[in-house]
């Protein structure tokens, strides 16, 4: 059933508010705003007019364009949808099972009735209240007869049931119409609007003309309404505040494994090979040393694995001649996941700043402070001054700090709002250029910090090379293949590749079309 139509547009006349305001020189002294609203329940004996947005006063829509909403349930999110509405200058009737005692907790201007009366006076009835709770609303199935019932319920888990919680609202109320909505706003966002939340209201509903009133009101909400088409697209929507950083899984899952094997490959090299060898113990370093020389590694990992999948993706396309072939669903997922990779790069950098700063503080420190002052004593050394070693850790401590700098940069470019900021063009300037310096810059940190070790036989330990070795691998395999990009032969061929110029003439008709995941700029977005 086709539900009738509602006009959402409002002609506000303010007439009768500001005469009011007038005549009450306290309200005046105050400075009482034309769109204030009292949330008391119940006002003090000299306040009794309640002025709201679009000259409605004492709750009557005098004066006001907008329709009457209708709620059923008096929990958390019916009071925080109750006064987001108001202060839209909607007026609000709530359906309660106990009106005297919900009253308590709504503004007095809200009419909180009975369900027969609440739904006598709206057309649009949100249904603030649990699946296990529709039945309750079938003695008065004959009253939602053309209502248009806004489902905002959830599951407690992904796929309890097998249809939709709005779908199922709609197999009971067949003469109503069903809108799924406002389910992914949380009470504490609908009450403090949409400033300091998520902004996006999803709705679907097998009616458009339903569905673009709920759309329109969404909008005059503040916030920005995402039409889903029809109501089979309620269980997706009902699945959204259930997921749990699904995009992040990949990301942390790498960064885990990464952890654990530097962990591990630290820990036989330079825990264990000493205990066998000498019967050293050092197992004093696994808190602080051991997790530090863990952070670094797994950071400038993370930092290569973002950009090399720019360059899988560039490699893809020129060995196929064409930019309309799909690629392959893991390096889909990867190129994906480069924001998640480069915020969790950006945390184990920060991480390994904080250990690094805490490493002079520990008191083993201090004893081998200690016993190497005395050993150049007992030795008669005055001056033990190595301008090679002063140079290579100044330069050392100076690219680690430019590399975390940028990633600072990187990572606060990724925020929505900065990124809304910024056009394409510094965006990508940021993301991309300054993303492959930030790699260089942290591979020119190893080698300052490896240095000479890496040619020292002692330093491969179970002929196990050093960590910065194997950290060393993949971040200059990364800046090599963006050379190998950058030359004019390979760089020429991709431009033209990527405007769609050159591709093969054999393409099939079978082939599936092209990703929506664009490698044109390897971006941490």
């Amino acid at each position: 059933m086709v539900p009738p139509q509602i006009p959402l547009q409002p002609h506000p006349r303010r007439n009768s508010a500001v005469k009011s305001v007038s005549e009450d020189p306290v309200r005046g002294a105050l400075g009482l705003k034309m769109d204030s609203i009292s949330l008391l329940g119940s006002s003090p004996a000299s306040t009794k007019v309640c002025f709201l947005p679009n000259g409605l006063k004492n709750g009557s829509k005098e004066g006001s364009g907008k329709p009457t909403v209708g709620i059923i349930g008096s929990g958390d999110f019916s009071k925080s949808l109750t006064l987001r509405l108001l202060r839209c200058g909607f007026h609000v009737v709530v359906g309660s099972r106990q009106p005297k005692r919900a009253a308590e907790s709504f503004p007095h201007v809200v009419d909180v009735t009975h369900h027969e009366d609440a739904l006598g006076k709206a057309n649009i009835v949100f249904l603030a209240i649990r699946r296990e709770h529709y039945s309750t609303l079938w003695d008065i199935k004959h009253l939602l007869a053309g209502k248009i019932l806004v489902d905002v319920s959830n599951n407690r888990r992904l796929n309890q049931f097998p249809e939709s919680n709005a779908e199922y609202l709609a197999s009971l109320f067949p003469e109503s119409t069903v809108v799924k909505g406002f389910n992914v706003i949380s009470s504490w966002a609908m009450q403090s609007g949409p400033r300091d939340s998520s902004r996006q209201v999803y709705i679907c509903s097998n009616s458009a003309d339903a569905r673009q009133q709920l759309i329109e009101m969404s909008r005059q909400l503040s916030f920005i309404p995402v039409d889903m088409g029809a109501l089979s697209s309620a269980k997706d929507i009902e699945n959204m505040p259930l997921h749990l950083f699904t995009a992040w899984k990949g990301p942390v899952l790498t960064a885990v494994a990464l952890s654990i094997f530097f962990f591990a490959y630290s820990f036989v090299r330079d825990i264990i090979h000493p205990y066998m060898k000498t019967r050293q113990s050092f197992f004093y370093k696994i808190p602080l040393e051991i997790v530090n020389r863990t952070l670094p590694v797994v950071a400038i990992v993370l930092l290569a694995l973002v950009y090399l999948a720019g360059q899988l993706a560039a490699a893809y396309q020129l060995m196929y001649g064409t930019k309309y072939r799909r690629f392959p669903p893991w390096l889909e997922g990867w190129l994906e996941s480069r924001k998640q990779l480069g915020l969790l790069s950006f945390f184990f950098g920060c991480i390994h700043v904080l250990y690094s700063l805490c490493l002079p503080m520990r008191r083993s420190e201090r004893y081998l402070m200690l016993n190497m002052a005395y050993q150049q004593v007992h030795a008669n050394i005055e001056n033990s001054w190595n301008e090679e070693e002063v140079w290579r850790v100044e330069m050392y401590v100076s690219f680690g700090i430019m590399a975390l700098g940028l990633l600072s940069l990187l990572a606060v470019t990724s925020i929505p709002s900065v990124h809304d900021a910024l056009n394409w063009r510094e965006f990508s300037f940021i993301q991309s250029t300054l993303g492959y310096i930030a790699l260089l810059i942290s591979t020119f940190h190893a080698l300052l910090f490896g240095w000479q070790r890496a040619f020292l036989e002692e330093s491969y330990r179970f002929y196990m090379p050093p960590n910065f070795v194997l950290a060393l691998i993949l971040p200059v395999t990364v800046i090599i293949g963006k050379i190998v990009l950058l030359l004019p032969c390979v760089s020429r061929k991709l431009k033209r590749i990527r405007r769609g110029l050159d591709s093969h003439q054999s393409r099939t008709n079978h082939e599936r079309p092209a990703a929506h995941v664009s490698p044109e700029r390897v971006t941490i977005m």
